[in-house]
């Protein structure tokens, strides 16, 4: 079989979503709305299907879009997000995902992004394609009778308070938090109004509809709101009526350690409630240690979560800042990407240039999207064979160098 990978047009949009819903296995229908929707926050230039030449039925989809990851240092690092990648399974193994990565490379590096990030839903798929995990994440449920916290206090101790607010007054101040929250977090991307009006209830997807949420704000003594934790609750009791609810959170954001205690030891005053599900967290998050008992929250995921594409190594490598200075030259492999060269870094000056210096280390540009945010030990890699050291020491000067005092962490699936 063979088929057209391309663009797709407006006329498109339908068989295109179709073919989305059918490779995540969401929905068999697509609904007037939910092309509405789409056609309002797709860029039709940057939305590939993969047409089958014989049916004209489209059998592939692919999207991106533009994003904002936030690096060590604190820059926004401008991005191609790529997400809504599937091939339908009566056309695997034909090439078709290969050809859509390699049109977003050639159209990324026209554009000028620096990078590529997905959330990457199989494992084996996207390495080939020079992605390396560069964050990941921990989910944690409380068992909320073991935290050894006195549920009869009536509000923080700190001198702030929390307020529950609704949807609407959330969407009003949750964006300016949320930018606050992301310039100091590598790994956190922007979120679009899209993100907002979907969270938020204002629009949804006939195959997800919104479900009603709780919103508690934390404000300081000064009158600042310095966090919000988003919830929902199952309805669960026994037979002998009595309750005994599970919480689930949804989003948790907070600008201060004090905001993050206060938030969660709400949420552990709740009446009815024994469990509270954390969400996905990050994975040196201060939780556990914010309980008198830390051993009351089990692990319940722990996982990559966050993929990084390096496309252009010099402008990548010289956005962010680095623990230790030090110079590395590193020898990068791309078979597939624009990434392939050699490289030298001086982090003290914050500075990476092309060179023809011999290599202290060679490794492939999904090693290095592994290593860009700060997550990976290169000593790590080179002792599973993913990383050579060329020059004796360079890997550990590479850990001292990339690793972050507290690890990146991406609150968002795209």
């Amino acid at each position: 079989m063979s088929a057209d990978v391309r663009p797709i047009a407006e006329s498109e949009l339908p068989d295109w979503l179709r073919a989305v819903h059918t490779g995540f296995l969401t929905a068999t229908r697509v609904t007037d709305s939910d092309v509405a929707q789409r056609a309002k926050y797709n860029d039709l230039a940057r939305t590939q299907g993969a047409f089958d030449s014989g049916t004209g039925r489209c059998v592939g989809a692919f999207r991106s879009f533009p994003q904002e990851l936030t690096v060590p240092g604190g820059a926004a690092v401008r991005t191609t997000a790529i997400s809504n990648v599937g091939v339908l399974p009566t056309h695997r193994r034909q090439g078709l995902l290969t050809r859509m990565m390699r049109a977003e490379f050639d159209a990324a590096r026209e554009r000028g992004d620096v990078l590529a990030t997905l959330i990457a839903a199989e494992y084996p798929i996207y390495g080939r394609y020079g992605f390396g995990p560069a964050t990941a994440l921990t989910e944690w449920e409380i068992d909320v009778p073991r935290t050894g916290l006195d549920r009869r206090l009536s509000g923080p101790a700190d001198g702030g308070r929390i307020d529950l607010v609704d949807a609407a007054e959330f969407r009003r101040f949750g964006p300016a938090l949320h930018e606050r929250l992301r310039a100091v977090t590598p790994g956190a991307v922007d979120r679009g109004e899209r993100w907002w009006n979907v969270a938020t209830g204002v629009e949804e997807m006939s195959h997800r509809p919104y479900k009603e949420k709780f919103h508690a704000v934390y404000r300081s003594a000064e009158g600042e709101v310095e966090g919000v934790a988003v919830y929902t609750s199952d309805d669960h009791w026994t037979d002998a009526k009595v309750p005994q609810h599970t919480v689930e959170v949804v989003d948790l954001l907070a600008v201060s350690p004090r905001a993050e205690r206060a938030l969660w030891h709400f949420l552990c005053s709740i009446d009815w409630v024994l469990r509270i599900r954390t969400g996905f967290r990050a994975p040196d998050d201060l939780l556990p240690h914010l309980l008198p008992d830390p051993r009351s929250a089990r692990v319940l995921t722990s996982a990559d979560f966050l993929w990084v594409r390096v496309l252009d190594v010099v402008r990548a490598l010289g956005a962010r800042t680095y623990e230790v200075p030090g110079v590395l030259v590193l020898e990068v492999a791309d078979e597939v990407g624009p990434a392939a060269g050699r490289y030298r870094l001086d982090a003290g000056a914050g500075v990476c240039a092309r060179t023809e210096e011999p290599a202290d280390l060679r490794l492939g540009v999904s090693e290095l999207g592994s290593l860009y945010l700060g997550d990976q030990s290169a000593v790590r890699l080179a002792a599973l064979g993913r990383l050579t050291e060329e020059r004796p020491g360079a890997a550990a000067l590479a850990d001292a160098v990339f690793r972050t005092a507290r690890r990146p962490w991406c609150p968002d699936m795209f």
